[in-house]
């Protein structure tokens, strides 16, 4: 018994896969901890192949559109972009943090103590990279990794595949929520920029009252070790304020792909 397929079987079962393959890569190419360093591309090539395995069945029917086609290569971009740009504004939010802990450091005196961070693969602070540890736990923690997820079966009901995907307004609105990044990093890291601005101006009365102790000697270390101190007491604020960061991604996020919730 011989079973053959017409090309526009082959087609529609091409496409089926083919399309959601794109927008769940961009996805897993920008978004926060899925697009680390530390992980190797043949691991984030079988999540994604995974994530297509998993959401294809739950997602409106793909239209045939021919790959090699005019109409193929600007879907392609269509959907890159739109995972892509889902995957950006999450960055952003994590972003804010090693922002925070960037200005946090040179405030404490420890701008100079950088290490590569394996998420990005640049040079941040020290306690940058102890901040964007703590984020990463708790983005987990949270379950962002699951609702980013959702919202992505959710993208393909309400921008479906073929039609008309983000516009001009809505990556304009992605490149402003970037604004977050610096207002949600000063926010993260002024009560501690705050504290440290007194202990810095306290030395300074010192200095003036007794002209004879070397300051830079004395209060170099001991803004340093109450630094770490006020670090470790404003923690739970700090991931606060990322909380809440995340959850204005979310909201923003949903309002870009027009999810109802």
């Amino acid at each position: 018994m011989n079973v053959s397929f017409t090309e526009a079987q082959w087609q529609a079962w091409i496409a089926e896969f083919f399309w959601p393959l794109l927008r769940i890569g961009g996805l897993v190419m920008a978004a926060p901890i899925f697009n680390s360093r530390q992980i190797p591309q043949r691991l984030r090539l079988v999540v994604t192949l995974v994530l297509v395995w998993v959401i294809v069945p739950v997602i409106p029917p793909v239209p045939v559109i021919d790959i090699w086609s005019g109409a193929g290569v600007v879907e392609a971009v269509r959907q890159i972009l739109v995972g892509v740009a889902m995957g950006t504004l999450l960055q952003l939010a994590f972003g804010a943090v090693a922002f925070g802990g960037q200005a946090v450091a040179n405030a404490m005196g420890l701008g100079f103590a950088s290490m590569v961070d394996p998420q990005n693969g640049v040079q941040v602070p020290v306690l940058s990279q102890f901040y964007l540890i703590i984020a990463t736990l708790t983005f987990l923690l949270l379950n962002g990794h699951l609702v980013l997820i959702e919202l992505l079966v959710d993208s393909f009901r309400t921008l479906p595949i073929g039609a008309d995907a983000l516009g001009r307004n809505e990556f304009r609105a992605v490149v402003a929520w970037g604004s977050e990044l610096f207002a949600g990093g000063l926010l993260m890291a002024l009560p501690l920029m705050g504290a440290l601005l007194l202990v810095n101006l306290a030395f300074g009365v010192v200095s003036r009252a007794a002209p004879q102790l070397h300051i830079f000697a004395v209060g170099f270390p001991l803004s340093m070790i109450l630094g770490f101190v006020i670090v470790w007491v404003t923690l739970d604020q700090v991931m606060g304020g990322f909380g809440g960061l995340l959850d204005h991604a979310f909201t923003t996020l949903k309002a870009i792909l027009a999810i109802n919730t």
